[in-house]
């Protein structure tokens, strides 16, 4: 039986406020006259739209609407026939009015709300680069963002199940490990291959773009870095169903803007340009200084003249100072002072601290470590990184296994621009919260090119290969470490929540040998923050930007990881960069040097 609803004073639009009676007729069956009283045994029920009250009287014939506290707009009310009991009537329909609520006059005494909003953030070019960066550095992290992923869970499919391997010469090495007669020798090669095809599938930035079916989003099936597959003695094959690390509400969050997969990976393409496989930073570099014209397609170039593209299509998304800050964590010495107990050599001072170290043959930590130290000749010595580190950043290490350097080339002034640009990042966020001011980019923009210009000038020699080669061997550190036998004799705490399964060990080394008592984790913070940011400032085409709104996108995008270098800085140096007064451009290892000091006085 339909129904009619009417207000019968009809003043409508309504002003917020205002309690309105509305009223209800119904047209018999085979009839077209409205009735205003309902038929017997039935009552009406009522229904407001959210945020409002509505009370009927009697059967519900007529009902009182309360706008108060509603918005200016348009609301539903909505009335069906119901039997006495309440029971919905065999084939009712609902019938739905929309009645109009305006704004009231302001008087006397009201109080206004008044909120401020900050200005929306323009959308640039490089964002998709960001994306992409942070994607992959995640990507090549030791445990993910969960469990079974990231470097830790690569190895673990591959080796300790046998399978998912992504190369053959990994499948027949794994086949034929069982009867080798140097087993510690060749599970460590197998171990090293592995994480060497680990890096090259994951570490490259996605350059090229076919579909978006065969894209996945960001995360391509194979890193563009062909010119190091000689080191995995095979091509690098693809392996389907990773993780693909890309979380759309992260990145809105970030972007400010809602984005799918697809559209980041459309903007890449488009941010990359008409060749499609090379970053514009890189370009202006080849144009300037290469002028040998277009790449040729054959990637295997090595012995030919020119460059090579493999190089400039697929740079590795690795930065050395992740390799620094485990170094200042204590990773390599730990793993130095386990392979020297190993070999039966005595720690400095009376006791050795690792004197109750024994590993039984029967556990297949003792075949690695065999291994581990035979392969020593081949490693990078702590005199070559601390050489790079002060090449890329200035930075330096000290130490008995360091001597004074005589660097030919050294990035002095890289520590006080990074510093600089930390504080100017700091400074920026306070303003940005605050509604009231539009924030100044232009600091930042400055900074970034300074920055930018730093890193470049240290991207030479040794840059396209000692920082995978450091990352490989403490990738190997760290798994290593985190074997259920290294925790088992070195009793780390277990109550303590560490993101990393090599981190309790590394904690409770430096414990026994006396070292510094900071948490390994500010130190592993200090090296994945610090690696992305610098990424993005490296092959970010800042040179030519002059745009406020490209430097104010980036501290926004990178700003949990801003905030987390600077965190984590002040919990290992005792230095506030984001304060004016406190920020300085002294070494770091001055700063721990101190505090070390000042601990042992204790």
């Amino acid at each position: 039986m339909p129904l009619q609803i009417q207000d019968p004073q009809q003043i409508e639009p309504y002003r917020e406020g205002t309690l309105v009676q509305l009223t209800v007729n119904y047209a018999p069956p085979n009839s077209q006259n409205w009735q205003t009283p309902l038929p017997g045994g039935t009552r009406v029920r009522w229904t407001a739209p959210e945020g409002s009250r509505i009370d009927p009287v009697g059967r519900g014939e007529i009902a009182r609407w309360d706008t108060t506290g509603l918005r200016p707009g348009l609301y539903p009310i909505t009335a069906q026939l119901r039997d006495d009991t309440g029971v919905l009537r065999d084939n009712e329909p609902e019938t739905t009015e929309n009645f109009e609520v305006t704004i009231r006059p302001v008087s006397r005494g009201d109080t206004l709300a008044v909120a401020l909003q900050r200005i929306g953030a323009q959308p640039t070019r490089d964002q998709a680069l960001w994306v992409a960066i942070r994607n992959r550095t995640n990507a090549i992290s030791f445990g993910g963002t969960r469990r079974g992923a990231g470097y830790q869970g690569f190895i673990d499919r591959v080796l300790r199940q046998g399978q998912n391997q992504p190369n053959p010469e990994l499948t027949r090495r794994r086949q034929e490990l069982p009867n080798s007669p140097t087993l510690g020798v060749s599970a460590y090669e197998l171990l090293k291959t592995a994480t060497q095809t680990f890096l090259l599938m994951e570490c490259g930035v996605p350059i090229t773009i076919q579909n978006n079916s065969a894209l996945d989003g960001l995360n391509p099936p194979v890193a563009q870095v062909q010119g190091q597959v000689a080191q995995v003695q095979g091509q690098v094959a693809q392996v389907q169903g990773r993780d693909t690390l890309f979380h759309a509400q992260d990145e809105q969050g970030r972007l400010g803007q809602a984005v799918t997969r697809v559209q980041l990976a459309e903007r890449l393409t488009e941010y990359l340009g008409s060749g499609g496989n090379t970053l514009p930073y890189l370009n202006r570099i080849i144009e300037a200084a290469f002028p040998v014209g277009p790449l040729p397609p054959d990637n295997y170039e090595v012995f030919n003249s020119g460059i090579l593209s493999s190089r400039a299509q697929g740079p590795l998304l690795i930065e050395l100072i992740w390799s620094y800050w485990q170094e200042e964590g204590m990773l390599a010495q730990t793993m130095s002072a386990i392979s020297r107990r190993f070999q039966n050599v005595r720690g400095p001072g009376g006791r050795d601290p690792l004197a109750h170290l024994e590993i039984a043959p029967l556990r297949p930590l003792n075949s690695l470590l065999w291994g581990y130290i035979q392969d020593e000749w081949n490693r990078l010595s702590v005199r070559r990184r601390a050489y790079e580190y002060d090449h890329h950043y200035g930075l330096s290490i000290y130490g008995k296994a360091v001597p004074t350097l005589r660097p030919a080339d050294s990035r002095s002034k890289f520590l006080e621009a990074f510093h600089n640009l930390l504080h100017l990042s700091a400074i920026f966020f306070k303003e940005d919260n605050d509604t009231t001011v539009i924030a100044d980019g232009y600091p930042l923009l400055n900074s970034l090119k300074e920055v930018h210009l730093l890193l470049a000038q240290g991207a030479h020699n040794q840059f396209g290969d000692l920082p995978w080669t450091a990352r490989v061997e403490m990738l190997i550190q760290q798994w290593l470490l985190a074997r259920p036998e290294m925790r088992e004799f070195l009793q780390s705490r277990q109550m303590v929540p560490y993101r990393e399964a090599w981190m309790p060990q590394v904690d409770t080394m430096k414990t026994l040998q006396g070292w510094s008592d900071v948490t390994v984790t500010h130190y592993g913070d200090l090296g994945v923050y610090g690696e992305q940011i610098l990424l993005s400032v490296r092959y970010g085409d800042w040179i030519d930007v002059n745009d406020e709104n490209q430097a104010k996108n980036w501290a926004r995008y990178w700003r949990p990881e801003i905030q987390g270098y600077l965190h984590a800085y002040r919990a290992v140096t005792g230095v506030d960069l984001a304060n004016a007064e406190t920020v300085d451009y002294a070494l770091p290892t001055v700063h721990l040097q101190r505090r070390l000091a000042m601990q042992q006085a204790r």
